[in-house]
């Protein structure tokens, strides 16, 4: 199981950090890739992370501003945003799959419910 937290209103400019906790597994064993889908639109990845080298690849719309880094003894990833957008505004959903096509994972098996991340003035 995932969960999501860490979502909110926010101010453009303004920064957020997301958690995806695990139970159950192990996070560290899997690749694991954020996603956010936005009112009227299909759900999109934002980076995957390569757990086997650590590696991250971030969609070119998000890179520079979002970060991912874990906790493995909390058992969790965080998702870093920073200098946000109006256009970040989405549910964000955090999932276990296996390996990175680009900056989505693979294989999405395992996913959280979604936390609501929204940028406005």
């Amino acid at each position: 199981q995932l969960v999501e937290s860490g979502g909110g209103l926010v101010q453009p400019g303004g920064s957020l950090r997301l958690s995806c906790a695990a139970s159950g597994f192990t996070l560290d064993y899997y690749d694991i890739g954020w996603f956010r889908q936005a009112p009227g639109k299909e759900r999109e990845g934002v980076l995957c992370f390569r757990s086997s080298d650590g590696s991250t690849y971030y969609a070119d719309s998000v890179k520079g501003r979002f970060t991912i880094s874990r906790d493995n003894a909390k058992n969790t990833v965080y998702l870093q945003m920073n200098s946000l957008k109006p256009e970040d505004t989405a549910v964000y959903y955090c999932a276990r799959g296996g390996g990175c096509s680009s900056y989505t994972v693979r294989l999405p098996e395992v996913w959280g419910q979604g936390t609501l991340v929204t940028v406005s003035s």
